[in-house]
């Protein structure tokens, strides 16, 4: 019996003139969000390779996952010219109907963000960073920095914790079953 080895493992570096999308994928993502996600390649580089199946009879891998990914280095010349044109690329060898069950398994494992977790998350930060750098680094405006410390507010007053308290904000984050529910 063959072992199974997850494509992680095989991560290769693909020149973008190779790669094109597939033209099934129902996930848009707002322009706020791509100006996180190119923020966040600008600063940490590409931490997740694109899924791909290589079409050998064109010469081309089509994107499974990471269609916006993959258009960051198309439209941005700083990340094109820092990694050479190349992306980092994982294969499957699955037909078009496997392949579009694992798109669609791709984008619904994302899942949300929990509002009340990052809620505490962007609280904690605030002890140590302005509103700009968090705006900045978390790609969110002044109304929604406000907004997600004003939850920590009535949830820590609900709870009975000092809102003030950070140290309470960092054990909650470690621990995300204590964090109050509405």
């Amino acid at each position: 019996m063959k072992t199974f080895r997850s494509p992680v493992y095989n991560v290769i570096p693909v020149p973008l003139e190779k790669m094109v999308a597939n033209d099934y994928n129902p996930n848009k993502v707002a322009k706020t969000e791509m100006e996180l996600l190119y923020h966040s390649i600008l600063c940490d580089g590409y931490t997740q390779p694109v899924v791909a199946y290589y079409d050998a009879v064109n010469d081309k891998y089509i994107i499974v996952d990471g269609f916006h990914r993959y258009r960051i280095l198309k439209e941005r010349k700083d990340i094109y010219e820092r990694e050479n044109g190349l992306l980092p690329v994982v294969v499957i060898e699955k037909e078009i109907n496997d392949r579009m069950a694992s798109t669609i398994r791709h984008n619904r494992a994302r899942g949300k963000h929990g509002v009340e977790l990052q809620s505490f998350l962007v609280a904690a930060l605030k002890e140590n960073w302005s509103e700009d750098k968090i705006q900045k680094e978390l790609g969110m405006s002044s109304e929604e920095v406000k907004r997600l410390c004003g939850i920590v507010g009535i949830s820590s007053e609900i709870a009975g914790i000092d809102y003030n308290q950070a140290q309470q904000v960092k054990i909650m984050i470690e621990n995300e079953d204590d964090i109050p529910k509405r």
